[in-house]
């Protein structure tokens, strides 16, 4: 048996973290009113804290393309080393074998 997962719109989820914030915080009665999970609901508001969600008052288009930029960064950096880790080895084997 398979189980089916839903989506929702970025409106939806930022909706559902203003309505914790009117329920003052309740997290309980704005799930059953909404009938997703609490874990769910959990993780918008903490990507909401964070100002990760859009639609809600924290969230900057420009901070989001710093954070991706920093990630694609961070991979090429990654890539980089391992490169570089492999050259070193290379260099060193056929400067011993030579």
């Amino acid at each position: 048996m398979t189980k089916k997962i839903r989506t929702y719109s970025a409106a939806f989820k930022a909706e559902a973290v203003k309505k914790v914030a009117d329920n003052d915080g309740n997290v309980s009665a704005t799930v059953k009113q909404l009938g997703i999970a609490m874990q769910t609901l959990s993780n918008w508001q903490n990507k909401a804290n964070k100002g990760k969600l859009i639609g809600t008052k924290g969230y900057d288009p420009e901070i989001m393309a710093i954070l991706e930029e920093n990630k694609r960064l961070k991979r090429d950096l990654k890539v980089a080393q391992e490169e570089r880790d492999i050259l070193k080895k290379a260099t060193a084997y056929f400067a011993k074998h030579s």
